[in-house]
């Protein structure tokens, strides 16, 4: 077993590296963090403030649990202890590791959720199954992309019915953590106590059902598991990223049963709803995101509510560490934090050059030159900030582009930029529009 050193270290190797936390977020938020123990399921660690505990469960406990799972392969909650407690505090916040919760997050309710015509079916037969329980549509198979909020309907059901019925038994889990304990039950002999956990309860929910694809042992288990269950009047919601028929290797007995409820399917959100979720995002973290920085996001990431709420968490470290202004430049450089590089530009520098020509009404070959009237030198200083932002060229290469230009010269003409922009909207909003029209196309 690692020492707890270990696996906070390797925790912290997680987050620089396969999550791409930002070193400005990560020097502020996490280097100061002290790893205490690890135990009843949950790793605890000292902060120094009650400020900083709060602004880490807020924006980067998931992170963290999810390091948690990468290094040491099993789920671990987040346990946060301030040093700075005044008399009077509350108990340290815990934040129980989602796939073993059965005190799931309240924070996830119906009304919180974004409603658009890409989920709202099941949105509605989620609200029908948390009202009336084990009364139709049993079981509940609701089946998506990732990050589309499959989980956040498992968590509103378990509130609203909690909300309803405060002495209802509900297990939420993830199938991954299932296989994990009848793995555990199995060798440890255990198989008694594993089966009046999740058979003693009213409702059962489970993530990631597709988990299941391939493990003999865990789909005969969780064939009578459910069979129980539902014979019993016991409601049953699942969860896939694919419906049951093409989930490979998935027994014909269970897939039938999953089947035999009601399946909802959620598609990736449209435009409006997409920009619904960012204000929302941002109304909640209390940070100013203008109409055309939402539509800008919204226009970016299409297919990912999860990374839509990460721009907007990223933005609001830029808002509070560094406080400069929220603008649509932002927004791009949280966007491509978000990707993680995964997604490398693709813009050309002829592209980039081409536009901007475009927009300021002076030709691409003017803006290379070594011309010096105002109207092409301010076009040749919009096109390497442009450049710069949308790129993140080196400023040398970008003066390259423009006939050797040395660093200091891109320096200041992407200072000049700045300062215009702060100065003139109409300016700013010509900028603005030619990174959109560069971004989108």
């Amino acid at each position: 077993m690692e020492s707890i050193k270990e696996v906070w270290e390797g925790v912290e190797r997680y987050l620089r590296t396969v999550d791409g936390m930002p070193q400005v977020v990560f020097d502020v938020w996490i280097a100061g963090i002290e790893p205490y123990a690890i135990k009843d399921g949950e790793m605890v660690v000292y902060v120094n403030t009650n400020y900083q505990r709060r602004i880490i469960l807020e924006n980067y406990a998931e992170r963290i649990m999810t390091a948690f799972r990468h290094v040491l392969g099993v789920p671990l909650g987040l346990k946060i202890i301030a040093r700075e407690v005044p008399a009077g505090d509350p108990q340290p916040e815990v934040v129980a590791a989602p796939e073993t919760a059965v005190s799931f997050e309240e924070n996830f309710t119906f009304d919180n959720f974004i409603v658009g015509s890409s989920n709202k079916f099941a949105y509605a037969a989620s609200q029908a199954v948390a009202t009336k329980p084990a009364v139709q549509y049993n079981p509940l198979f609701i089946y998506g992309g990732s990050g589309l909020g499959k989980t956040h309907l498992l968590y509103a059901i378990c509130n609203e019915i909690r909300k309803n019925n405060p002495s209802a038994k509900i297990l939420y889990t993830k199938a991954e953590t299932m296989t994990n304990e009848i793995i555990e039950a199995m060798k440890n002999g255990t198989n008694v106590e594993f089966r009046s956990k999740y058979r003693q309860v009213d409702v059962l929910l489970v993530d990631d059902i597709q988990f299941l694809s391939g493990k003999e042992r865990t789909q005969e288990e969780f064939f009578h598991t459910f069979d129980f269950l539902h014979s019993n009047n016991k409601q049953i919601i699942l969860t896939s990223d694919r419906p049951p028929k093409e989930i490979a290797t998935l027994e014909d007995r269970l897939r039938n049963r999953f089947e035999m409820g009601l399946m909802a399917d959620i598609q990736p959100p449209d435009l409006e709803t997409r920009i619904a979720i960012i204000r929302r995002k941002a109304e909640s973290l209390d940070i100013p995101i203008s109409d055309d920085i939402a539509e800008y996001i919204a226009g970016q990431l299409k297919s990912n509510v999860r990374q839509l709420e990460g721009v907007v968490k990223n933005m609001r470290a830029q808002y509070m560490l560094k406080g400069e202004k929220l603008s649509v430049l932002t927004a791009q450089n949280a966007i491509r934090d978000i990707r993680n590089d995964n997604q490398p530009v693709t813009v050309t520098v002829d592209r980039i050059i081409s536009e901007v020509a475009r927009s300021m009404m002076v030709k691409p070959e003017d803006i290379r030159s070594q011309k010096r009237s105002a109207p092409i030198s301010q076009a040749r200083q919009v096109a390497e900030y442009v450049m710069r932002n949308v790129t993140g060229l080196p400023m040398q290469s970008i003066g390259d582009e423009f006939g050797a230009r040395d660093h200091s010269t891109i320096v200041y003409a992407l200072r000049k930029v700045e300062e215009r922009m702060e100065k003139d909207s109409v300016f700013k909003n010509t900028v603005n529009d030619i990174i959109k029209n560069i971004s989108e196309n």
